[in-house]
């Protein structure tokens, strides 16, 4: 989908009562252009990254891009940061993936300096700044979330960053990711990515999420994760026989039952309730990803899931 076809996606969310747009950078368009488009679009809506990685610019461009949205979306922007992964900081972009936590610890110490329009002169334990201050830092410097799954990221979410963005996990999972967050201020922001397939055929929703758990959840940072939730027993057949090389074996040893509580499926209302339960466990800012079953009406797919919606099928 072009980036100039989510004009009206994006004016679907709104209408529907959705309060943020986000964004993801992986190997399509980059994370900033599409929030800057949308700042124009929709001048209510909130905008965040989610994430950028912080190996990927270098701390100076990452605070200039940030600067950029902040000016076009005064108090609605929030950039979301983490430390991504390997194949996509050593292997798409030739950089060394040393020091994950480190080096997002430092990246958010730095944003928060250089966002405030400080001049930044300090010796970071993963990388040197000297003398570095913004042109014209932003009259409303925009949040800092922090990408964190296990406990040690979430804690420095905790005590330094504006909110936590998880990502990959059930409702059920989020009661022991959130304690972990104890001690966070007040207005502390929880964001949870949420897949949804918006579809009733449950074959399809499946076989797109077996795909998507076997390329993500076999990436360290997910199986530690899902290690760390307890889920070695459903997991453990899919490490193993991806570790062996086996692509096939991993994607058929993935549990139904995982894929129905990663990947939401079924009905609109289903679905809205299934998004409940995240809130109810401790999600402020569920931000939903959609997975387009073949023939899906993007906008109606949106205003099906709205937070005021009452429609019963997709369309």
């Amino acid at each position: 989908m072009s980036l100039s076809d989510h004009e009206p996606v994006a004016a679907a969310a709104v209408a529907a009562g959705y309060t943020d747009l986000w964004t993801s950078e992986v190997n399509g368009v980059d994370a900033f252009t599409p929030l800057v488009l949308a700042a124009g679009w929709q001048p209510s809506a909130r905008l965040g990254t989610a994430i950028v990685p912080v190996f990927t610019r270098g701390p100076a461009l990452l605070a200039m891009s940030a600067t950029a949205l902040a000016e076009v979306a005064p108090g609605r922007a929030v950039i979301g940061i983490g430390a991504s992964s390997p194949a996509i900081v050593d292997q798409w972009n030739g950089l060394d993936f040393t020091d994950p936590f480190g080096r997002t610890r430092d990246t958010l110490r730095f944003l928060r300096k250089a966002l405030a329009g400080e001049v930044v002169d300090e010796e970071f334990p993963s990388f040197r700044i000297r003398r570095f201050k913004l042109d014209r830092p932003p009259e409303q410097p925009p949040k800092l979330h922090l990408a964190a799954l296990r406990p040690g990221m979430l804690r420095l979410a905790a005590a330094e960053a504006d909110g936590a963005i998880l990502n990959w996990l059930a409702a059920g999972d989020v009661p022991k990711v959130t304690a972990e967050l104890a001690g966070a201020p007040d207005g502390f922001d929880v964001a949870a990515r949420i897949f949804v397939c918006p579809t009733t055929d449950a074959g399809y929703a499946r076989a797109a999420g077996k795909r998507m758990i076997t390329a993500y959840l076999t990436v360290g940072a997910y199986a530690e994760f899902h290690r760390w939730l307890g889920r070695e027993a459903e997991l453990g057949p899919v490490w193993d026989a991806w570790s062996a090389g086996d692509r096939k074996g991993a994607l058929a040893a993935v549990p139904d039952d995982l894929v129905d509580a990663l990947v939401l499926h079924g009905s609109p209302a289903q679905v809205r309730a299934k998004l409940h339960e995240y809130v109810e466990g401790g999600v402020r800012t569920p931000v939903i990803a959609l997975v387009p079953a073949p023939g899906t009406d993007l906008p109606a797919a949106v205003t099906a899931l709205g937070p005021d919606a009452e429609v019963d099928s997709w369309s």
